[in-house]
């Protein structure tokens, strides 16, 4: 079993720089749209099994072409949306730069993973919808030849693919950029999920 942890084309909170993790607003840029259809067309060589999506626009609309070039339904989840910035949604990543870096910093340097925005999610919050989840898909085609897509989002894969991948920490995950329309790639290998590439980066078979 194969896992491609998808984040979204470039939307237009990317180019506004601003807070934008609920409601169905701030879809896909030109860019994005071009982007996704790039994605697809390498994803079509390497046979999905499935397909998932977070519910926010940018991420739907990017499921949308992969489902279209693939010929596959995909099903949306809440396991893979953004993680909620409570009193900043809306405002300028300007505004709230600061308060967002304190919490993950809170996250992936002092392990404090109750620590959240005001009004939004914590670290605890994200893990108790997403675990699960990518356990379930576990469950369901673990030892099998499966290809399963997962179209998210960057803060949320940063949080919590250290939660399900056996040699990806949470410092290494946010110390990185995460291109629009990238990919994770992990493998089940021994009942145990590796991160072969990381957003093209090939990864060690150890713990980072």
């Amino acid at each position: 079993m194969r896992l491609y942890f998808v984040r979204h084309g470039e939307s237009e909170a990317n180019v506004l720089d601003v807070f934008s993790n609920r409601g169905r607003q701030h879809g896909l840029t030109p860019l994005g749209v071009q982007q996704a259809r790039s994605l697809a067309q390498e994803l079509a060589r390497v046979g999905v099994t499935a397909l998932y999506a977070s519910p926010l626009l940018r991420a739907t609309q990017t499921a949308d072409i992969l489902s279209e070039a693939l010929g596959l339904p995909y099903e949306v989840t809440g396991a893979l949306r953004e993680f909620d910035c409570g009193v900043l949604e809306g405002s300028p990543f300007s505004h709230g730069a600061e308060e967002y870096r304190r919490v993950v910093t809170d996250w992936w340097a002092c392990a404090k993973f109750d620590s959240k925005i005001e009004g939004g999610d914590s670290l605890l919050d994200l893990k108790a919808r997403f675990v699960p989840f990518v356990e379930g898909l576990v469950a369901a085609y673990g030892g099998s030849e499966a290809r399963l897509v997962l179209v998210g989002h960057g803060g949320l894969f940063r949080s919590m693919l250290p939660m399900v991948l056996d040699n990806v920490t949470l410092r290494f995950a946010w110390e990185g950029r995460l291109p629009n329309a990238g990919y994770a790639l992990a493998e089940q290998r021994d009942g145990r999920l590796t991160c072969l590439t990381w957003w093209g980066q090939p990864m060690p078979q150890r713990l980072l």
